[in-house]
């Protein structure tokens, strides 16, 4: 779903790029760079994922999409110096638009929990994934998206929303093998899960 207004400029702003330098050192600790591998970041906002996943994660080329389309003109501006490093288009994570197999890694920080279908998600995820892929993801929890002034202030699917056992069974669910993962708060987790080498 889109953002509304207030947490479109949550997510354009400097403190949220320093969260997500953040996020990214956190989930490169747990799961290793990318090897120059080709990357896909879910729900590229701005385009400040993609120059993390190619400068911090070390990936070759990134794709990225967007569900909103001011934020994929933002990336393409922001992303135009890296040439055909980067690819951004307006698409929806529960209907990922390229081929089975394409990518040695898939990121998410923090875009799964605005699916409403985000079992869906996963499971495109892991159809993207090249066999021994790695899925890197930040993701908010049922609690602090059911908390009072969540509620108040930011718009997000109430409906079958996960806490970190959930999230960590859909991905079992799906085909992909959890591994490393951490919880704060019982409100935001950070995962590592691989596709396997069968098909």
């Amino acid at each position: 779903m889109l953002l509304n207004r207030l947490e479109y400029a949550l997510v354009n702003n400097p403190v949220r790029s320093l969260v997500q330098r953040y996020e990214a050192r956190r989930l490169l600790r747990m799961g290793g760079p990318m090897a120059r591998g080709r990357a896909l970041e879910l729900g590229c906002g701005r385009g400040v994922g993609a120059d993390l996943i190619l400068d911090v994660f070390g990936a070759g080329t990134v794709d990225g999409f967007d569900l909103d389309p001011r934020m994929v003109t933002l990336a393409r501006s922001r992303l135009a110096r890296r040439g055909s490093q980067a690819h951004v288009w307006v698409g929806d994570a529960e209907c990922i638009a390229t081929a089975d197999s394409s990518y040695d890694a898939v990121v998410d920080f923090g875009v799964i929990h605005h699916a409403p279908q985000w079992r869906g998600v996963l499971a495109e995820v892991k159809r993207v994934l090249k066999p021994g892929g790695l899925f890197y993801a930040e993701e908010v929890f049922a609690p602090f998206i059911n908390h009072p002034v969540t509620r108040l202030l930011l718009e997000h699917p109430r409906h079958d929303r996960f806490d970190r056992d959930a999230f960590l069974a859909g991905l079992s669910d799906v085909g992909l093998e959890p591994g490393p993962y951490e919880e704060l708060w019982h409100s935001f987790g950070w995962f590592i899960a691989r596709r396997g080498n069968a098909a």
